[in-house]
């Protein structure tokens, strides 16, 4: 019998660049492509947020997904009314899940790195096996892991994450609440910047990461390719 993957999505419940009245949330492409990739390879998807209910979508990145046939197909499908009934962390039993994933979208700046309900959520799976992935600022959602060793989950683990540089270019650097790039590599991380805006995905071991919104997709086929080596399925061939 094939086994069951089951993946969860973290995404943010923040709507707010801080108190500038400037919209975020999660970004449309890096939910709704890892989204496709991992529904054709018959992996069970369920969402959880900080807050549980609905979320929000950071109203830039449906302007950007207008052209892009998964997040159109996302939305048309019906799938994104699935971002409205999210599960609180409460709720989730971590166990069932071989796969979590974090997209991005500022809102995870902001709700994520001091978020210890999850971030023990998180832990849990790692150390019982799970993959870990996330995808531009979603690696957020790592800077509060600590590992039952007191190491933090980034320690010593290549990786990337929306870029200094990133931030600078598309003018946020004094809108978010700190710089991931500089903080990843505070807590020890082996961090590798691509070139700006061209996908980039690192793999640490059971560590998944992606630069940026155009590493979303070549993140999520890793993270099935990591599916069929550590897990006996035959899912997706």
């Amino acid at each position: 019998m094939e086994a069951l993957i089951k993946v969860l999505f973290i995404v943010t419940s923040h709507s707010e660049m801080g108190n500038t009245g400037v919209r975020t949330g999660w970004y449309l492409n890096e939910v709704a492509q890892p989204y496709e990739v991992f529904t054709k390879a018959n992996f069970q998807i369920d969402f959880m947020s900080p807050k549980g209910g609905q979320t929000p979508m950071d109203p830039g990145s449906a302007v950007e997904g207008r052209d892009d046939p998964q997040c159109q197909k996302f939305i048309s499908s019906g799938a994104i009314n699935r971002l409205n009934t999210t599960m609180a962390p409460s709720q989730v039993n971590i166990s069932d899940y071989q796969v979590i994933f974090y997209p991005g979208g500022h809102g995870p700046m902001f709700d994520l790195p001091n978020n210890d309900e999850i971030a023990a959520l998180t832990k849990t799976a790692y150390e019982s096996g799970a993959i870990v992935s996330a995808v531009c600022h979603g690696i957020a959602g790592f800077v509060p892991v600590r590992l039952s060793s007191g190491i933090s989950i980034v320690k010593g683990q290549t990786l990337t994450s929306l870029t200094n540089s990133e931030e600078a270019a598309g003018n946020f650097f004094n809108l978010v609440p700190f710089l991931l790039e500089t903080k990843l590599r505070s807590l020890g991380a082996n961090f590798i910047a691509g070139p700006i805006f061209k996908p980039n995905v690192q793999t640490s071991g059971r560590l998944v990461t992606g630069q940026n919104p155009m590493s979303a997709k070549p993140l999520a086929e890793q993270v099935v390719r990591l599916v069929h080596q550590h897990f006996h399925t035959n899912h997706g061939s």
